[in-house]
């Protein structure tokens, strides 16, 4: 039972919105706030839905911004209208007459319950005389966000340059995560995990050339990129592993899906006075953040996902040439056999200066980052351009896999998913025991270290309309992403050819529910089809005349009922662990089937 109305007004931190925007001394840093409203937000093309959420402190009330990663928060309910809430990550930002707070960790005091709205707070407007001093101010009790202290007076920035320096003159340190087109006057303090090699490009409008890297801090990722100038510059200041000072002037635009994995809404691109500085003191910011898939789980995973991945490495092939179709031009690639200790082995291909370079001893334990899933053989893997390789990484993933090689592995044999049905295909012989919503949710199915399979008779209660999607290759059994590099020519980086026009496969996130409850799964391409009863190629097609008419669509697959084979598996994010819920295949009730057991189930209850 929730607490008295009473108990949740002494709980909350009156008055203390005011002084995060006015840094008072000796202002409550985790203030406890209620939650009065919650809104999504449109995802661009290819981004994640994010959420615009009301915070009152009885006196005032704010428009904050939540963070990507801790969507999960709404989407399972655990944050909803009403509640009182411990800010326990948040950066401020002063735009114009704005108040804005990122809000990049939360904690949800369920011991409250829900109550209609306290108080009668008023909207927190930026005062007058503070309009033209407006500036974002960082203010957290994390650790990584850096302590709020007056930053020492300078000059005009110099150009991009680097040099060591330490942190005391970059005491307001920016999150990533907080970063967007409203913020600026920012300083990250990032590690760079990937770099790729110089790109130069030529078309009717004229040449130039690029490059991109990834940076990485506690609160997320970043793609940020250097055009002609700023390639010149900051090429060589970039090292993978490295830990920079980036300091605005830098523009943030919303990021090209087609050219980064990241899951962040944003990019950055250098500018001519953005400040890059090496950072002297080179810890405290993690080396790189792993999401690992497993081996033997590679079966249940959509082909063209990106993964991570660490295994044992079992076999080493050749350096092989390829020739490029469009090109003509040579390119070097390698075969590895990987396996790990779910008793399955897999074929990974490297390519170019990383096939040519590689060199690690058998039996080395390697962590990939950025792998691409494909369905050729069955299941087989490739390294990206943007991927990453670590040998031997310090990690409690890579001791306990060499443990298990070393007493048991190095002797055992391996089986392949050779031939095996990817998700979305037929369901295949294994019987997944019938569990309610309520059933999936009390036993913790997923929350293992190995994934759960299971099926439930459930409705659709909703389909997100945005990203359904995406754009496919049109070569035979390769169904990549591919991205568009001129009107009329569509690229794919597998098959190395051009096309003209992709075809568009489902990746559908539904709400299905039952009697007990509702759950989030994602759906693929055979079961969208199933569903919608077009293909994702009609239905595309449809929303170029009338978007109004892909929103019926949506809605006419509604409270349809479907039994559905799910697998549910732990997935890591952001330091944030949840299940996710991943539908292999469905089907409509057969009516029949589902007579026959109710008739049993109700002869288990006659008398005699």
């Amino acid at each position: 039972m929730g607490k008295s109305q009473a108990e949740a007004l002494k709980r909350i931190d009156a008055g203390s919105l005011s002084d995060i925007f006015d840094d008072r001394p000796g202002r409550v840093q985790q203030p406890v706030m209620q939650c009065v409203q919650i809104k999504p937000i449109a995802a661009q093309p290819g981004g994640q839905e994010r959420h615009r959420v009301i915070f009152s402190d009885t006196k005032n009330y704010i428009q904050t911004m939540l963070a990507v990663h801790q969507n999960y928060l709404v989407e399972e309910k655990i944050l909803r209208r009403g509640v009182l809430v411990q800010l326990v990550g948040y950066s401020a930002n002063k735009v114009k007459t704005k108040r804005i707070l990122i809000v990049t960790e939360i904690k949800v005091l369920e011991e409250f319950g829900e109550y209609e709205k306290l108080g009668d707070p008023k909207q927190l407007e930026l005062k007058a005389e503070d309009e033209e001093k407006a500036s974002p101010t960082t203010i957290t009790s994390n650790g990584f966000y850096g302590n709020k202290q007056e930053q020492p007076k300078q000059n005009r920035p110099m150009p991009s340059h680097t040099k060591p320096t330490s942190s005391s003159a970059h005491a307001n340190i920016y999150p990533i995560e907080a970063i967007s087109p409203y913020s600026n006057k920012w300083t990250i303090k990032a590690r760079c995990t990937s770099k790729s090699e110089i790109k130069t490009w030529h078309n009717r409008n004229g040449e130039g050339k690029l490059f991109s890297v990834n940076l990485l801090d506690e609160s997320g990722e970043i793609r940020a990129t250097g055009f002609n100038d700023q390639c010149d510059q900051l090429y060589d200041v970039f090292q993978e592993g490295s830990v920079y000072y980036i300091s605005s002037p830098c523009r943030v635009s919303f990021a090209k899906k087609q050219f980064s994995n990241l899951p962040n809404d944003y990019e950055l691109h250098f500018e001519k006075d953005t400040v890059v500085e090496k950072a002297e003191e080179q810890d405290g910011v993690p080396q790189v953040r792993y999401n690992f898939t497993s081996v033997a789980d590679l079966q249940s995973v959509e082909k063209d996902t990106t993964i991570d991945l660490i295994a044992i490495l079992r076999d080493i092939g050749e350096v092989g040439q390829a020739t490029s179709k469009t090109t003509g031009k040579p390119y070097e690639k390698r075969e590895l056999t990987l396996a790990d200790d779910t008793g399955y082995s897999v074929r990974m291909t490297i390519w170019g200066k990383t096939a040519a370079s590689f060199d690690v001893a058998p039996e080395s334990v390697v962590a990939f980052k950025g792998v691409k899933v494909s369905d050729f053989g069955g299941r087989s893997l490739s390294l990206l351009s943007s991927g990453s390789v670590s040998v031997n990484p310090d990690m409690p993933e890579a001791h306990k896999l060499k443990g298990w090689y070393d007493s048991q592995g190095r002797s055992g044999n391996f089986a392949t998913h050779a031939n095996v049905q990817g998700a979305g295909s037929g369901s295949g012989s294994r019987i997944d025991p019938i569990k309610t919503i309520a059933q999936v949710k009390e036993e913790q199915l997923g929350m293992s270290e190995t994934a759960d399979f299971f099926s439930v008779k459930a409705s659709i209660q909703y389909i997100k309309p945005d990203s359904f999607c995406y754009p496919a290759c049109l070569s035979e059994g390769c169904n990549k992403k591919v991205v568009e590099i001129d009107p009329g020519q569509w690229r794919c980086e597998r098959c190395d050819k051009n096309h003209p026009k992709p075809e568009y496969r489902y990746i559908m996130s539904v709400n299905i529910s039952d009697h007990t409850g509702q759950l989030w799964v994602s759906c693929f391409d055979e079961v969208g089809r199933m569903m919608i009863g077009k293909t994702a190629d009609e239905l595309m097609e449809i929303k170029e005349v009338d978007e109004k008419q892909v929103a019926e669509i949506f809605s006419d697959a509604n409270c349809k009922t479907w039994t559905w084979k799910c697998k549910a598996k732990l997935d890591s994010f952001q330091e944030q662990q949840r299940v996710r819920y991943q539908v292999t295949s469905a089907a409509p009730l057969n009516f029949v089937t589902e007579s026959s057991k109710l008739i049993e189930l109700i002869k288990q209850y006659n008398i005699e």
